[in-house]
């Protein structure tokens, strides 16, 4: 995260942006009312490990949510006019 951004989607913001921790909890459902009924150990085997990733950057202007990736590549390219 200490690296420039800009947002891949407007091209003109360069310093508001919103950083999205995402944080996981692994659950048991009922099928049929649909109630949370445990929580699961993320290191149970029949349960599947998520691996996105651990942080989403929105941008402050125009609210485009994607990958800190996405940002920091299109901070290396030249602006286009549009």
């Amino acid at each position: 995260m200490t690296t420039p951004y800009r947002c891949p989607s407007c091209e003109t913001n360069r310093s508001r942006f919103n950083i999205i921790e995402q944080v996981v909890t692994s659950v048991k459902k009922d099928a049929e009312s649909g109630e949370v009924t445990s929580y699961v150990d993320p290191t149970d085997p029949l349960q599947y490990r998520y691996t996105g990733e651990k942080y989403r950057v929105q941008c402050g202007v125009c609210g485009i949510v994607e990958k800190e990736e996405f940002f920091q590549k299109a901070a290396e390219r030249p602006h286009s006019n549009h």
